[in-house]
């Protein structure tokens, strides 16, 4: 797996969404099992079943946030290049095709959250972003085509 970046915001929410997994959704899914168990023979019992496929479910999430909490590290904004799009920018663009002007920061895959403007690097305008600096056109690949987006500045988050 590689490093990912992210926000200490971020990585907080990573860690406590963690804690709490592996603490009340253990805790909740022994009590179905018990539950489950209490009601008599295993073999015919869907609610037994299906409170093991939630617990072996629960722990593949569980293994995964680990996995990224353990690959994450936390961004320095001060070393951030603002002459270029980079991950924690904050960068308006203009649709060249309708001239409507939208401004985005550029997140980790996990801290994306479009209401809030904020659009993981990895999304296709992330990836056209990226690298971009004021001045640019950068060419999005969308489901109905190209977009050509104009970098009109780049900041901090």
């Amino acid at each position: 797996m590689s490093v990912s970046y992210y926000t200490e915001e971020g990585l907080q929410k990573l860690k406590d969404e963690l804690n709490e997994l592996k603490t009340h959704g253990r805790t909740d899914i022994a009590k179905q099992i018990a539950e489950a168990r209490d009601k008599g023979d295993l073999s015919e019992n869907a609610e037994y079943d299906a409170a093991k496929d939630a617990q072996g479910l629960l722990e593949l999430k569980i293994a995964k946030l680990e996995a990224v909490v353990g690959n994450a590290r936390i961004i320095d904004e001060s070393q951030i290049d603002t002459s270029k799009a980079s991950i924690l920018s904050t960068v308006k663009i203009k649709n060249k095709k309708n001239g409507m002007e939208v401004k985005y920061t550029l997140v980790a895959e996990e801290e994306a959250d479009l209401k809030a403007a904020k659009i993981s690097v990895k999304s296709p305008i992330g990836k056209g972003l990226l690298g971009k600096k004021v001045g640019e056109i950068a060419t999005v690949e969308a489901p109905a085509g190209n977009i050509d987006f104009e970098i009109l500045e780049i900041g901090l988050a």
